[in-house]
This record gives C-alpha cells, structure tokens and sequence, in this order.
C-alpha cells in the first residue's frame, strides 16, 4: 500500500490498529529513503538537515497515528537509525533530552491531532446533523411546495368551474331575459337555439313538440348555424321523430338523456347524427308540472365534449324554456280569449244596434204600410176592374204595383237585421230574364240620368240566355237583391264604365245540380281580397258616411232563403262581378199556387165594419171592399167601433165580420177585438196592421183574433180571408143595406 493512500485514508476515516503501528515503520523508512535518495544526489561534503525528514516522519505519525505510534516513531529515529546506521552507536550515547523533548512533541502533536480529529468529529456530526434537518426540511419543504401546487391547481380548477358556472348563469340570465320579452314559443325557440350556438357552444340544435298521442317528436325550430346540418339529416321543421323507435322514451318521460358518444348506439336517429359527423348528445326534456311537452336537442362533433356543468346547464335551461313556453301559452289563450271576448262584445254590441234598429224598423214599418195601404189598394181594384185601360197605363200601375209589393215586402223583412228568424216562404216560378228587364227599368234614373248629371257616362250592356230555366224564389227579394248589386255597381264607377248584366246556365255535375247564374259586372274600382272577404257583413261599409253596410248582407240573406250562392270575383282597379246562382227549379213550381190566385171567388155580399184611426186607410179599405158588392161602415178609433158593434148586435142589422188594425189610441186593436168577442162570439175578427208579419212570426196573434193581415192589404188576400170566414154566414140582402 502506498504511503500516500494510506495518509489519505488515514485522513479521511479512523486507522486501523494495524495500519497505525505500521505507520511510524513506514514514515522512518520512507524519511530514511529520501535521505539515502539526496545523499546521492547531493555533493559530497554539502550539509543538508536530513534530521528534518525524520521530524516530520514523525510529526506525520503522531498526527495521524496517535500517541503509541508517534512515541514509536521517535524511539525508530533516535535509537533505531542511528543502530541501523551510524556503525558504533551506542545507548549511551543518546541524548535523552532529546529524545524526551522529541517525544514530548510527539505527544504535542498526537494530542492536537486528537483535538482536531475530535473537533473533526464533532463539525462532522454537526454537519451529518445539519445535512439530515436540511434534507428534513427539504423534504419538508418538497411536501409543502407539492401540497401548495396540489392547492393552486384546485384552486384554479375551482376558479375556472366558478368562472364557467358565472359565464353559464350570465348566459342563463340573457337567455331568460331574452325570453321572457316574448310571447309566442317559436320565438322563445329561436332565442334558445341561438344563444346555445353562440356562447355554449353547440354544432347542432333544435326544438321538438311532443305528441303523447302519436308518441312522435315534431320539429319546431333549427338554429340557424344548424340549417346546414338540418337539410342534412332530413331534420328541417315539421320532420316528424318517432320516440321509441330512435330511444328517446327516457326522455319524454321527464329524464336528461346524455350520450357521450353515439356512434355505437343502435337506433337511427343517433346513428342519422353520427352519419354527420356529431358524436355526443344531449336530449334534455322541456316539462312543466310533471308534463313533458317538448325535447330540446343538442349535439357536437367531438366525443364525450358536454360536461356535467354542461348538462346540468342545459337542465335548467329547459326548465326556464318549459315555463316560458307554457307562460306564452297561457298569454297566446289569453289573447285568443280576449279577442273572442271582444268579437262577441262586438257582436252583441251589433246585435243591440241591430236590435235598436229593429224597434225603430217597426214602428217606421207601421206608418209606412199604413201609408201606402190606400194606393196598394186602389191599384189593385184599378187593375181588376177597369179594362179598359191603355196598355201604358196598365203598365205604369203593374209597375206601381210591383213596387209597392216591393216595398211592404223590404219593411216586412227589416226585422231580420234583428231577430234570427226564418220567414215562411211562398215560392213561385221566377223568370231571371224579365226581371231584369224589370230592374233595369226600376234603377234608369240610377245609372243613366244621376251619372250624365255629373257628367259621366254609364254604357249598359246586357247578355241574357234565350231559354232561360226558371227558379223557385220570391220576386220581390230576387229584384230588391238585383237592384243593390246594380247601386253598387254604379257607385263603384264615379267615372263612369261599363255596366253589363248577365244570365246563363251551369250544367248539373256529380256533386252540385244545374244552376242558373245572374252576374252584374263592373268596370269600376274593385276590391283588394280584404275588402272582398268582409263585403257581406253587416254595417261594413267602404263608402264612408253614405253607406249603411246592409245592401250586401241583404243579398246573401236573399241567397240563403233561396238555397243558393253568391259568388264574387273582383280586381282591384278592373271592376268586380257579382254572380248570384240560383238552383233550377222543377217546371210548374209555384204554378199551382198563381193558378189559384187568378181563379180565385169573390165572397158573398157581407155587412163589415171597419175600425181604424187613419182615414186614408178607412175610405180606400170602404171603397174596394163597396165595389165587390159589401156593406161597409167606417169608424175613426176602437171606442167608436165598439159603440157601433154593440148598436148594431142590438137591432137587426148585424156585422159580418169585424177588420180593425191594431195600433190606435187610447183603444187598441186587442181591447177591439175583446170587446167584439164578448158581445158576438161568432163574429169573426180580422185585424189588419203594419205589424201583422210580426205578429205572426212572433207567434203574438191576439186570443180573439181570427185572422192577422198585413198591411198593405191585397185584395187577393183579403177577399180569400173573407171567403173562409164567412162561409156559413147569410147573405144580406139589398133592402138591408145602410
């Protein structure tokens, strides 16, 4: 072993007892080596202090090998080199107080190196100490770094699900607002949609209504990034998504269904989604009150992309959707409610006008039949009994006729603006042809004479089928409806134009008999398809304040008693043309009835008496009834035909029958007939009023009246009256007349 390892080992870890007493041998050895080696390299005769070599030799030892091997050294370098070497040495010539002083350093030296090596053990313990508290706290610290890392990371992670739960309720709060500032679903739909593509986000988004019934899903809206994808997948709206077909059954039963990966899922409707590239889906239920009523459909193209946030977001969402909706639709019913509430407060509001203008209609009904009841009279008998009249002027008096027939009739049917009742209707065989030559001839002042005054002209033109099939119908009521249409027409025209009326026939088809059609065509302003759809309700007018609203809904309630149509075609800026279609009638319809009429009996001589307060209608009523051969007293007011009655029954001369109206004062037509009844049971009474269509329709016929008639009278009916009343009555002879 070399010296120098042995030194170095020796410095660095506790020498063996064997390696320290050898070590003062081997320094010895090793200072008396050096020696030997400069001996030779030096001159002769040169004094170099080899003494110094064996000093530190044994310094050396005693530093490194304690006091025994130091103490060795020093005996090996004052006694055992100098035995070795100098020839002749002897003990007694060692310098003891050398040798004393050498070892005494020796010691010196042993005892500072044990100084130093317990003081080296101690630095090194302490230094072992502080390596083990420094890699302690180290560790410590190592710990404390990870745990706070551990920390920070939570702390993020928590500060990111705080931001995004912060970002889902901000989005969840416009979402809501925005919402709740509509009030119909598709609406509310879209915003959802919307606000999900944007700021969820999503790739594909809809909304389904649910069919409990049909159990089928009904698209109702598609976002609008998503109508691509949409046309893609046949999912446009109004695509229909059967439920347990595609496995969405879980979720109209109220549950979120999240599927993080629907490519291996086995039904079409995920499979259709994955076909476009979506792989995760949610389906989240839109219910209120335990009552699922839609779906609402999110996807994306990335796998397992929604996280739990995600879908709990989207849970409630659907939950604030669910309640908007239904909120929409309770506002939607509630509109419809109100919007009903006003269009029937409309409607009785129209009603009592109608009503109001009913009341008024009568009693204006009853002065204006009063009023012509003399000339319906007088034009009747002129007709019957003068036969030699021109032929013009028996035409002016069928004309007058016609019109007065028109007019009892048109005050008769007031009423029906009011009171929804079916008159009974006597229909005759009607020839469209000759009346229109009829209304033509009744309105020339209206679209001849008042046009060229403000100097327009109005050209008439007419197309009427030869052989025209006659219809069943009422005169009266077809000519009244021609001539409102022919008013209109003319008005529509201020500039002038084109009026032109037409007849022809539409053949049977399979489902609709043979009709025959009159058109009244214009070449005035026409009508937009707003004005076209309300032109036949009552009082809608465009004419402002000189139009009533009626003329049209007259017409169509012409059309209806005659089971027929009114149809109309009209261009705004081109004129308008009003069809009337009326069902063919069988031939001889209302034949029987007019051959009735013209053979009708003129009853036998009677003794009649007359109460009414007008004296118009009195003297026309005493005239006619006269010339038929009657005997006719006239009294002015129920109390004075009473009177007259009771006179009468008490002589000789007794009345036949009794007419009186029904309206006169102080004593009125019921008290009239009352008194007649108790005085002569027998005695018919006929009470003949304005009001008679009403009293009959209203089924308010006075108990002792036998028979009601309206005014105007016409002789046909009254004499007909007459005949069936007083057939067992005697005829009075001419010496009995007054």
């Amino acid at each position: 072993m070399r010296p120098s390892l042995v030194l170095k080992n020796i410095g660095k870890q506790e020498a063996s007892p064997l390696v320290r007493y050898i070590l003062p041998f081997l320094a010895i050895a090793l200072a008396l080596g050096v020696q030997t080696v400069l001996m030779m390299v030096l001159p002769k005769g040169h004094d170099f202090p080899f003494a110094f070599l064996y000093l530190i030799g044994v310094f050396v030892v005693a530093w490194f090998g304690g006091y025994l091997p130091g103490v060795i050294a020093c005996l090996l370098t004052m006694v055992g080199v100098p035995l070795a070497a100098v020839p002749g040495f002897r003990l007694a010539k060692l310098d003891l107080s050398r040798m004393g002083l050498l070892v005494g350093i020796s010691l010196l030296v042993s005892a500072v190196a044990h100084a130093q090596k317990r003081r080296r053990e101690i630095l090194h313990q302490a230094n072992d100490e502080l390596d083990q508290r420094v890699k302690s706290r180290t560790e410590d610290l190592a710990r404390s770094v990870a745990t706070l890392e551990f920390e920070i990371a939570q702390r993020k992670q928590t500060e990111h699900k705080l931001q995004t739960q912060l970002e889902r309720l901000h989005l969840l709060d416009q979402t809501t607002r925005a919402i709740g500032e509509r009030q119909d679903p598709r609406s509310i739909f879209q915003v959802v949609i919307r606000s999900l593509e944007d700021s969820l986000p999503i790739d594909f988004g809809c909304v389904c209504f649910y069919d409990a019934v049909l159990e089928e899903l009904t698209v109702t809206c598609v976002g609008i990034r998503s109508e691509a994808l949409a046309m893609e997948l046949a999912l446009t709206e109004q695509a229909h998504i059967k439920v347990d077909q595609n496995g969405l059954s879980r979720c109209v039963r109220g549950e979120l269904v999240y599927e993080p990966d629907i490519a291996p899922v086995q039904f079409p409707f995920p499979q259709r989604l994955a076909r476009a590239g979506l792989r995760a889906l949610v389906a989240a239920p839109l219910r209120f009150e335990s009552q699922v009523f839609g779906v609402l459909i999110a996807a994306r193209r990335q796998p397992d992309s929604f996280s739990s946030s995600d879908c709990e977001f989207l849970r409630q969402l659907t939950e604030h959707v669910a309640l908007a909706t239904h909120q929409a639709q309770i506002h939607a019913a509630l509109q419809q409610a109100y919007d009903d509430l006003r269009q029937t407060q409309h409607t009785v509001m129209q009603q009592e006008r109608l009503r109001a203008l009913g009341q008024m209609a009568s009693g204006i009904a009853h002065d204006i039949n009063n009023a012509i009841s003399p000339v319906a009279l007088y034009t009747d008998w002129l007709l019957e009994t003068e036969p030699n009249l021109s032929e013009r002027t028996r035409g002016y008096l069928e004309t007058t006729q016609r019109a007065i027939a028109d007019v009892a009739h048109t005050v008769g049917r007031m009423r029906e603006f009011y009171r929804q009742q079916e008159p009974q209707l006597t229909l005759v065989s009607v020839d469209l042809n000759r009346l229109v030559h009829q209304v033509l001839d009744l309105t020339r002042a209206r679209w001849s004479d008042m046009p060229q005054q403000r100097g327009a002209m109005i050209r008439l033109q007419t197309e009427l089928l030869t052989d025209l099939p006659c219809t069943a119908g009422i005169e009266s009521e077809i000519r009244e409806a021609l001539i409102n249409l022919i008013f209109n027409a003319v008005d529509s025209m201020g500039d002038g134009g084109t009026l032109l009326l037409r007849t022809k026939v539409k053949a049977a088809l399979s489902n609709m008999p043979a009709q025959v059609q009159v058109e009244v065509v214009d070449t005035g302003a026409g009508m937009d398809e707003a004005t076209r759809r309300r032109c036949l309700e009552p009082f809608f007018t465009t004419k402002g304040e000189r139009g009533t609203g009626l003329g049209l809904a007259m017409v169509y309630g012409v059309m209806q008693r005659h089971t027929g149509e009114i149809e109309i075609e009209s261009t705004l800026g081109k004129g308008t043309t009003m069809r009337l279609c009326f069902p063919v009638s069988d031939p001889g319809t209302g034949e029987l009835a007019a051959l009735a009429s013209a053979t009708q009996a003129v009853p036998a001589r009677l003794r009649i008496l007359v109460v009414d307060d007008d004296p118009l209608v009195t003297k026309s009523l005493q005239d006619t009834l006269e010339a038929d051969g009657h005997v006719v007293t006239s009294t002015n007011g129920g109390q004075e035909g009473i009177d007259v009655f009771r006179a009468a029954e008490g002589g000789r001369e007794r009345f036949s029958v009794v007419i009186t109206d029904l309206g006169m004062p102080y004593v009125d037509g019921r008290k009239v007939a009352s008194a007649i009844k108790a005085a002569s049971p027998s005695t018919p009474v006929i009470m003949l009023t304005g009001w008679g269509q009403r009293l009959i329709a209203e089924g308010d016929v006075p108990p002792h009246v036998d028979r009601v008639l309206n005014k105007p009278p016409k002789l046909r009916e009254l004499r007909a009256v007459l005949l069936e009343l007083t057939a067992n009555t005697p005829v009075i002879e001419l010496s009995e007349r007054r």
